[in-house]
C-alpha cells in the first residue's frame, strides 16, 4: 500500500490535472488521489498530488502562494485569454514602448481586483463558467481580490513578454495577460505557462510522469506538513486530546494551518488557532 504523502509532478503540456490524477492512481495503486490547485492543459510544471491521508491536506495547500514563468503575446486577444482559444481581435503593437509595458505591469502588481476569464472553473449559479461560455453565453464574473507579489520582466522582444510571477492563490495568469494588453490598448493573451513552485514545493522536487512510473517518489505526510506549515510538538496527554478531535490551548503560532506532531514525531493533525484555542482542521490518526 502506498504511504500517505505528496507526489510532486512536473505536469506535461496538453494533460489536464484530472488526467494526471487518473495516471497517478494507477502508478500509486490507490484510488485516494487528488491534486492541489488546477493547472490548465496548456500549462506545465508543479502539480501537487496527494495520496491516501494526504488528500486531506490538499485544500489547505491549494491556498498557498505560487510562482509561474509566463509568456505573454500582445496584439492578439482570444476568447480564453490564452493560446488555446479562438482569436477574437488583432492589433498593431508597433507603437507600444517597453516603458509603457513596464508601467502596465506595475499597475498589475500588489493587491488588485481581477475578473477571472470567462472560460474558467468559477461557478455561476451552480454551473461552471466555461460550460456557459462554450455554449455561447456571455458570462459576467465578479472581480475578486488577488495579490501579485512580484511581476518581474525577463525580456521584452517585440510583442512578446517573458516574466516571472509570484502570486496568491486564485490569481489567473491568463487574466494578467489579458488585462496588461487591455491597459496598453492592444489586447493580449498568454502563450506559455510553467508553474515553478506551489508553496514550498518547487521543480527541484518534481518528477515527470515517466520518472514516477519507474520510481514513485512520495514525500511522507509528516515531512510535507513540516515543509508547508508551522510545526507544534505536543506531549502524550495533548496527543490523546487532539487524536480524538479535541481542542488544545493556543500556542501563539498564528491562525494556521499548524501541523501537530506527537511525542514519537508522527503527524497527528492540522489545527487552526482561534482566540485561546487550537481546533482541529484535519486529524490523521485512527
Amino acid at each position: 500500500m502506498t504511504e500517505s504523502g505528496l507526489i510532486i509532478v512536473d505536469k506535461p503540456a496538453e494533460w489536464t490535472s484530472h488526467d494526471v490524477v487518473g495516471k497517478m492512481r494507477r502508478i500509486a495503486g490507490t484510488r485516494r488521489v487528488g491534486h492541489a490547485g488546477t493547472l490548465d492543459p496548456m500549462a506545465t510544471g508543479v502539480l501537487v498530488i496527494g495520496v491516501e491521508k494526504a488528500t486531506r491536506l490538499l485544500g489547505h495547500l491549494a491556498l498557498t502562494e505560487k510562482v509561474y514563468e509566463a509568456t505573454i503575446r500582445l496584439g492578439v486577444t482570444t476568447n480564453t485569454d490564452d493560446a488555446e482559444g479562438e482569436v477574437t481581435a488583432t492589433f498593431d503593437t508597433g507603437s507600444v514602448m517597453p516603458e509603457a509595458v513596464r508601467k502596465g505591469i506595475e499597475a498589475l502588481t500588489g493587491r488588485i481586483m481581477q475578473v477571472p476569464p470567462q472560460v474558467s472553473a468559477i461557478k455561476v449559479n451552480g454551473e461552471r463558467a466555461y460550460k456557459r461560455a462554450r455554449a455561447g453565453e456571455e458570462v459576467e464574473l465578479a472581480a475578486r481580490p488577488v495579490t501579485v507579489h512580484d511581476f518581474d520582466v525577463a525580456s521584452i522582444e517585440g510583442p512578446e513578454i517573458k516574466a516571472t510571477i509570484r502570486c496568491s492563490s486564485g490569481t489567473y495568469i491568463r487574466a494578467l495577460a489579458r488585462d496588461l494588453g487591455a491597459s496598453l490598448g492592444v489586447g493580449g493573451h498568454l502563450t506559455a505557462l510553467r508553474r515553478t513552485r506551489v508553496g514550498p514545493y518547487d521543480l527541484s522536487l518534481a518528477r515527470t510522469i515517466e520518472e514516477l512510473a519507474a520510481d514513485c517518489v512520495v514525500l511522507p505526510i509528516g515531512e510535507a506538513v513540516s515543509a508547508a506549515f508551522p510545526r507544534r510538538d505536543v506531549d502524550a496527554d495533548e496527543a490523546r486530546v487532539i487524536s480524538h478531535g479535541g481542542r488544545l490551548p493556543a500556542a501563539g503560532l498564528g491562525e494556521g494551518p499548524i501541523g501537530v506532531f506527537g511525542p514519537d514525531g508522527d503527524l497527528l493533525a492540522l489545527v487552526e488557532e482561534q482566540g485561546r484555542a487550537a481546533r482541529p482542521l484535519a486529524v490523521f490518526v485512527g
